[in-house]
Order: C-alpha cells, then sequence, then structure tokens
C-alpha cells in the first residue's frame, strides 16, 4: 500500500526532519524533502538517493505564502498527489541557558520574537495544510503530522521560553481544528512530540537521538485507515494536551 506514496517534509536538510525523510523512503516512498537553504536541501536528497531511496529536493521558506504557493504548484503539476506531509520545520529563537532563566520569561520576552517564532511553528503548517489538503482529498487519502513538543502541553505548561511554549500550543490546537474538520474523511491529522532529541536545536545534552524522535513522527505518517485522528502521540502512544 505505502509503495509510491509522496511524502512532503519540510525542514528535512538536517536533524529530525532528515531521520524522517530517511525512514519513509525506506517505506516505499517518494519523498520531496523541503528546505531553505539550497546546498543544504540538496545534499540531503542526494545523500538519500545514494542510499538507493526516492528523494527530491525543494527550496523554499514555508513562512512565505508565495513559496508554499509555488510548492503546491510543483506538487500538482509534477505528481498530481500528495499522501503524507510532515511539518518539521520550526525555530526555537529563545535563549536556552538554564542557568540564566529569567533571559526566557515572560516579562521580557520580545513580542516581535514571538510573533516570528508563531509564524514558523504555527503559521506555516497552516499554510501548507491549507495548500496540500486539497491534494489529498482529490486522491482520498492523507496523513499530516505536525511536528509539536511537550513544551507546548497546557497540562504539564510551566514558565520561560514562551515563543516556542506558546507557538506549539498553537500548532496543537491547529491539529485539532484540522481534524475536526476532516473527521468525515479518509485524511489524518495527528501531532507528536519526539522528545528531546539532539540536533541542533535540541543540542547535544539531550537525551534521544534524532532517529529516535523520528520513530514517532514515521509512525503517525504511516498509520493504517482504522488509525487514530485528532491526537497527541509520543513513541505512538496518547499524551496529555
Amino acid at each position: 500500500m505505502l509503495a509510491q506514496k509522496l511524502a512532503v517534509v519540510t525542514g528535512a536538510a538536517r536533524g529530525l526532519g532528515l531521520s524522517v525523510a530517511r525512514d519513509l523512503a525506506a517505506a516505499g516512498c517518494v519523498v520531496l524533502m523541503v528546505g531553505r537553504n539550497a546546498e543544504a536541501i540538496e545534499a540531503a536528497a542526494r545523500q538519500l538517493r545514494e542510499s538507493g531511496h526516492q528523494a527530491l529536493p525543494h527550496v523554499a521558506d514555508v513562512t512565505d505564502a508565495s513559496a508554499v504557493a509555488a510548492l503546491a504548484a510543483r506538487l500538482r503539476r509534477e505528481f498530481g498527489r500528495v499522501d503524507i506531509l510532515v511539518n518539521n520545520a520550526g525555530v526555537f529563537p529563545e535563549k536556552k541557558d538554564f542557568t540564566a532563566l529569567e533571559t526566557a520569561s515572560v516579562f521580557v520576552v520580545d513580542p516581535e520574537m514571538v510573533a516570528a517564532t508563531h509564524a514558523s511553528n504555527a503559521l506555516a503548517p497552516l499554510r501548507l495544510i491549507q495548500a496540500i489538503v486539497p491534494l489529498m482529498r482529490e486522491n482520498a487519502w492523507g496523513r499530516i503530522v505536525n511536528v509539536s513538543s511537550s513544551m507546548g502541553q497546557l497540562a504539564e505548561m510551566g514558565g520561560f521560553w514562551p515563543g516556542y511554549r506558546m507557538s506549539k500550543a498553537a500548532l496543537n490546537a491547529l491539529t485539532r481544528l484540522t481534524a475536526a474538520e476532516l473527521k468525515d474523511s479518509p485524511i489524518k491529522v495527528n501531532s507528536v512530540c519526539p522528545g528531546w532529541c539532539r540536533t541542533e536545536m535540541g543540542g547535544k545534552d539531550a537525551t534521544r537521538s534524532a532517529d529516535e524522535g523520528a520513530m514517532g513522527i514515521v509512525w503517525a505518517a504511516l498509520l493504517p485507515d482504522d488509525g487514530p485522528s485528532g491526537g497527541f502521540f509520543q513513541d505512538g502512544k496518547p499524551i496529555d494536551w
């Protein structure tokens, strides 16, 4: 069933996105790898192709509405379908200094930085969903995975890092909204927390590898027809919103 399904993975040049792209390609998907830096995304796609996988690069800044429109136009023109969308691209621009948490306080954060984080982590996935779901509807099948974080959990919400926390809470709300509006369709939408991973964003002290974090994302991308939609998961198990 998975042979030749087309998967779009954003932020695929390195880290989690690269691991997810590799695993989806290994499962039989053609993967369109999206990244902002042409040299980096082309090198990442070449790496997968040299391993025998079907991977293509696409250069786009997903915070740019015109770039998302151009991506959707390419998808329709060249493939006529999208089966899987992994909204992985994201930013965490706030300082991660645990010894100086006051620098990441809600009382001192630059609201413009919060807005920019929201644009990347929540509004870009919204644009991609708006652009790609029509193709999924036409082919009557789809899986959307929004790569979120436990830092966006309202049930466990702590202080500090408001830009990142608020953006991931908004992304989770987008998951719920989208799943509700697609409840009578064969398209499934879920949020996934990959855990704290050793990536450029997570840092070298993180407890999990990118490959370990990718596993739960790939699980949600390859859900069977009787799988869940509108949930928040880590390692294939539900977690609190």
